[in-house]
């Protein structure tokens, strides 16, 4: 498919007036911006004036604003028919670590003029915590245990209030890890190379994954065709534990399979970031994504991903 493409077919012409905006434009939102028809136009926040020519070679209006300064975000009020908010919380100096100021002041300044007719927001699969390696529906209650979790709960929070009472059509994908060839430490070949170990079978923990590519397809479709307020699994089919994923892409890519540790040695020897998301085993059902918003998946599994490109 041509990069300009539209993925979901072809629009009507009603919509070639359309304006997404793209908050936190990365490399998934350029895949996002890269898969829009040419009628629509396609704007960014950035904070980077260094990035600017980059966003207007790929055909995207950059707007000057900040997350952190609200006083900045003023000028978003009106511009957008669509929001893609992929912009994570912030990290650290936070008054209160369990908020999310940042998509707070941007859903204050949408709502100053001219709403938008839908919005998806990007958030993380760890808001469900350890899920002892059960599969989890979107139904099933949130139990964040990082911080950082339980910043993504509260900024769907504030996103499924807004779309409540504002009338806004607010769709929320939840993420799992993102990995592609072609994006900046996409594939798990550093690691391999580093020998970096995993765990052994016994303690090992269940991992999703989602191309970027795929990925960008269920940002836009959710943003044509999600259900308000709802909640959906952006993940593929992929049902592998951690070190089983290595030992697959270490096969793939003709490097040795790293060594396998107990839990115990893990937590002496990596880093706390990595013990985290060695601390929570889980599988995604992604029912949803296949039949309500009916994104039929490039990359259905790692295997077909690691090495496209």
């Amino acid at each position: 498919m041509p990069s300009n493409q539209n993925p979901l077919g072809a629009l009507p012409s009603r919509f070639r007036r359309q304006r997404v905006l793209i908050i936190g434009c990365g490399d998934v939102g350029l895949r996002v911006a890269r898969q829009l028809p040419p009628q629509v136009r396609v704007l960014a926040l950035t904070s980077s004036i260094e990035k600017m020519p980059d966003f207007r070679a790929s055909g995207i209006m950059p707007l000057s604003g900040n997350l952190d300064q609200p006083a900045t975000l003023r000028r978003l009020a009106g511009l957008a028919t669509r929001v893609i908010h992929l912009a994570p919380p912030p990290g650290e100096k936070l008054p209160d670590w369990r908020r999310d100021p940042r998509t707070l002041a941007l859903l204050r300044a949408l709502r100053l003029r001219g709403l938008p007719q839908s919005m998806v927001y990007g958030s993380t699969s760890g808001v469900y915590g350890n899920c002892d390696g059960d599969w989890a529906s979107e139904v099933r209650a949130v139990n964040p245990h990082t911080p950082r979790a339980q910043r993504r709960v509260d900024a769907e929070q504030q996103l499924r209030f807004f779309g409540r009472s504002s009338g806004v059509r607010v769709h929320t994908l939840r993420i799992p890890g993102i990995y592609a060839p072609d994006r900046e430490s996409g594939t798990p070949r550093g690691r391999l190379l580093k020998g970096t170990p995993v765990l052994q079978p016994a303690d090992d923990v269940y991992t999703n994954h989602i191309h970027a590519d795929d990925l960008a397809r269920a940002c836009l479709a959710a943003l044509w065709r999600g259900k308000p307020q709802r909640v959906t699994h952006a993940s593929d089919d992929t049902e592998l534990k951690m070190g089983d994923y290595f030992d697959l892409a270490a096969d793939l890519y003709g490097l040795p399979r790293p060594p396998r540790v107990a839990r115990s040695s893990a937590q002496a020897d990596l880093p706390l970031l990595l013990l985290s998301f060695m601390s929570e085993s889980r599988r995604l059902d992604n029912t949803r994504l296949k039949t309500e918003l009916r994104l039929r998946l490039r990359y259905p599994t790692v295997a077909s991903g690691l090495l496209e490109g």
